[in-house]
């Protein structure tokens, strides 16, 4: 039997090689809450499935139903279910090095994804589901001018091999979408729903999103994250000041503010605290001395009427005051003890009352939701910023301030958190965060993903050199990694800062079509095939695409070693080896003194059949804590 037939039998320690069926990821869900509605069906190809049956589990949440064309509060928009179908239906994609464009490619934490960015989310979901603290995201605003993703949709996921293949005629996923589309806020939702539905699931339970906009979409962008993460779970609409000069128009307003929608993936997120500084500080002084320092004057009233809060006090000399309005803020028992310790006071006679807000108390500032241009940057600043790196040439039109990042970094994320942006642009969210563990010596990580977009031939960027988005995005990493160091080689430890990022490509998968489809191959042209690989693959190739198959993180350190005239990749020093050379029982004899906790070989690495069966039996005697697989 030939070895690429030999990949394509039924085998438990195959590697499936493509991201996960979002579609057997639900159903097992449901099975887990009511194994009774869990039926077999056959497939296309006449092969039995798990599937669900929908009347009996329309019986168990039959109080719960919403039935066909009865009125219900939803967002709806054509290409909904498409998008739905989208985001769970899997590709046959992988990720392939670029050694040469990153940075400490070995040792860095950081990944530079250059793609599409709905593949890479599905990429993403076996290797970094549920790791991310914090994602950030400015994408297009749908203005009308700008561009947007085009996405293939198919009708069921066994064309999942040739639709994720599809692409125009020159190999590109974004349009305009005018204002004369006539699905012009439909395409836009139906890009950003698939989008964000595999986005939550790569947070963390207490993680959050940030989501830049305008006006143009910010409602229905709110309505579908309200859909995606929970209404409960909208924390804010923050207002942000991008530019402080008045625009010269003539019968419109001069807009000067975006918005920054924020969701938590559940209730477990902890909004972190803001600095303060001297200006915040400056209203808090002790004029009578007292022993807890600085204070400021503050309400003793009540926001909102409760009536357990209406009683009459006390004063020091015995003289009656009677409620506000609306109640006092505290209990009568509390509201006595804190007159008694000084914190609520009375003038002299006894008719103003005051609470004391003590400076001292205070770990930080509550952020609000007005940020100002004067503490969170403006698109003036940012657009000098740019400047700065690119021999002052504007290489990229709407850049996000560091600033703003940085604010958003402070009140969402601590030390060693994850933060992706899958609308790198120019990769401001890596400069704000290299730059911040600068500052602080955290060890914060990234993963941009950036969509080779071709940059426009009158551009500053093209003019400069830089034929798409993504390469004004690396090189942008790459000097401001280097201007952080050689503005910070005072600081203890800046020579082991992370300014590193591995750059990783989205391609078509390494396996030929036979790997995934045996059954459309009759057996003698199975035995004209030497190898289920693509011929242009190299090893470092295969091992990426294992990573992601086998959820192991992309950012783990590798090291390369020749052993027995082999080569073997070591992924965490020990959380995966491989070798897709020729393997033989001494050189398996020699990764096991290793006690890897995953092993993963070719099957055109085994001479015999019997082969692969020596190996994990090997592997069980020498190391049998090492899972054995196979491509």
């Amino acid at each position: 039997m030939t070895n690429a037939a030999q990949a394509n039998q039924p085998d438990n320690d195959t590697l499936d090689m493509h991201s996960p069926n979002l579609v057997d990821d639900n159903v097992q869900k449901i099975m887990a809450l009511f194994p009774n509605c869990i039926t077999e069906s056959k497939d296309e190809n006449g092969n039995l499935k798990k599937a669900v049956d929908f009347d009996l589990l329309r019986q168990e949440l039959s109080q719960s139903l919403v039935e066909g064309g009865q009125e219900r509060y939803r967002l709806d928009w054509p290409g909904k279910r498409q998008a739905i179908l989208e985001a769970n239906s899997p590709i046959a994609k992988t990720l392939r090095p670029a050694r040469e464009e990153s940075v400490n490619f070995d040792t860095t934490e950081n990944l530079f994804i250059e793609g599409d960015n709905l593949d890479a989310l599905k990429l993403l979901q076996e290797s970094y589901l549920g790791q991310v603290k914090m994602i950030y995201i400015d994408p297009p605003y749908n203005t009308g001018n700008d561009f947007i993703y085009e996405d293939d949709f198919s009708e069921d996921t066994a064309d999942f091999l040739e639709r994720s293949e599809q692409k125009d005629e020159e190999g590109n996923r974004l349009i305009t979408n005018t204002e004369s589309n006539g699905r012009f806020h439909s395409d836009w939702l139906t890009m950003m729903y698939s989008r964000l539905k595999l986005a939550r699931t790569l947070l963390k339970d207490d993680g959050v999103i940030f989501i830049s906009i305008d006006d143009n979409e910010v409602y229905n962008l709110r309505k579908i994250c309200n859909e995606v993460f929970g209404l409960s779970n909208f924390l804010a609409e923050i207002v942000w000041q991008h530019s402080v000069q008045p625009k010269g128009y003539t019968g419109k307003f001069s807009i000067h503010h975006n918005y920054i929608l924020v969701f938590q993936k559940s209730n477990s997120f902890e909004l972190q605290l803001l600095e303060r500084t001297e200006e915040h500080n400056k209203n808090y002084s002790n004029p009578d001395n007292d022993p807890n320092g600085k204070w400021r004057a503050g309400d003793v009233r009540n926001a909102l009427y409760r009536p357990n809060l209406i009683y009459n006090i006390k004063t020091p000399s015995g003289k009656t005051i009677s409620p506000p309005e609306k109640g006092w803020r505290w209990s009568k028992d509390t509201l006595n003890k804190k007159i008694e310790t000084g914190e609520v006071i009375f003038n002299e006679d006894e008719t103003k009352i005051t609470r004391k807000i003590y400076l001292n108390n205070l770990d930080g500032r509550t952020p609000e939701t007005l940020w100002f241009g004067r503490d969170c940057g403006t698109t003036r600043s940012a657009a000098g910023q740019i400047k700065s790196l690119f021999e002052s040439k504007a290489v990229f039109d709407t850049p996000k301030p560091i600033e703003l990042l940085s604010h958003i970094f402070q009140i969402s994320i601590k030390e060693n958190d994850l933060v992706l942006d899958f609308f790198a642009g120019s990769s401001t969210t890596a400069h704000a965060l290299m730059e911040l563990n600068a500052q602080d010596g955290g060890n914060r990580k990234f993963i941009m993903v950036q969509l080779p977009e071709k940059t426009t031939d009158d551009s500053v960027g093209n003019k400069a050199g830089y034929s798409t988005i993504s390469e004004i995005s690396k090189e942008r990493i790459r000097r401001a990694g280097q201007k952080i160091v050689e503005e910070n080689q005072d600081k203890d430890g800046i020579n082991d800062l992370d300014i590193g990022f591995r750059v990783l490509k989205i391609d078509e998968t390494n396996m030929k079509k036979v790997y995934y489809t045996p059954d459309e191959y009759s057996q003698a042209e199975l035995d004209n095939l030497e190898s289920h690989i693509k011929e242009d693959r190299t090893g470092e190739d295969l091992l990426f695409q294992v990573m992601l198959d086998w959820g192991v993180p992309l950012s783990l350190p590798i090291e390369v070693k020749e052993i027995q005239g082999s080569t073997v990749y070591y992924v965490g020093i020990d959380s995966l080896v491989a070798c897709f050379d020729t393997i033989s029982t001494d050189l398996i004899d020699e990764i096991s003194k290793d006690e890897p906790l995953k092993f993963v070989s070719s099957e055109l690495a085994i001479a015999h059949d019997q082969d692969k069966t020596n190996i994990k039996a090997r592997f069980a005697q020498l190391s049998p804590d090492t899972q054995v697989k196979f491509i």
